[in-house]
């Protein structure tokens, strides 16, 4: 049974999730701290196949080039950020005065539908507003969704950074998260996890 683990990482403690199986990982927006990361995989011995990144602000991208040395893993990001994880100012480093936060391009696209790797199947849906490439992974065997910095418990993602729109991000979560079912487990880059159902009757953003 595939098992999912949240660890907040990096300069603003961002949730990375691992979701594994029969000692393999994949490994969603690894925000930094690597060690930290490293240890939790070995004491499990999960071998990563893949870093999936949801986008390429710089809290969720801070690892992304250790974790792919150490284990070889593929990075996958939305076409629509190619050039973002070099590029300190779109990927919001240099806003921050955090100093450059960067990671080498990545080594696929993803397309947006249902995609495999290895034993995970999940489906992608874009959904930006938060950043143009903002993606969504949908897990239905699990009953989970990792939503990035899209939709939080009782808030939704900022769209005051570069490329960010509100009513872009409004329209992604009506319609492409709102519609999944009310038992969907819904896992933020940042915060607790929730529910379809609970930001549906709960969220004030959403009413």
């Amino acid at each position: 049974m595939k098992k999912i683990t949240r660890l907040p990482l990096g300069p603003i403690a961002t949730n990375a999730y691992i979701i594994h199986e029969n000692h393999k990982a994949l490994v969603i927006d690894p925000g930094g701290d690597f060690e930290k990361l490293q240890n939790y995989l070995q004491e499990r011995e999960l071998d990563v196949i893949a870093v999936l990144l949801t986008h390429a602000h710089f809290d969720h991208i801070g690892a992304v080039d250790a974790v792919r040395d150490a284990y070889g893993a593929p990075v996958y990001i939305h076409e629509k950020e190619v050039g973002w994880l070099g590029d300190p100012e779109k990927n919001g480093s240099a806003l921050f005065g955090l100093g450059e936060i960067t990671a080498r391009p990545a080594d696929h696209y993803f397309e947006i539908g249902q995609m495999q790797i290895g034993d995970f199947p999940f489906e992608v849906r874009h959904t930006p507003g938060h950043s143009p490439g903002s993606v969504s992974f949908v897990f239905r065997n699990q009953r989970l969704t990792i939503a990035g910095d899209t939709l939080f418990q009782r808030g939704i993602g900022r769209t005051d950074l570069p490329g960010g729109s509100r009513e872009v991000l409004e329209r992604s979560i009506k319609e492409q998260l709102l519609p999944l079912r009310n038992d969907m487990r819904i896992f933020p880059g940042h915060g607790q996890p929730t529910t379809i159902g609970e930001e549906r009757e709960e969220n004030p953003f959403l009413t």
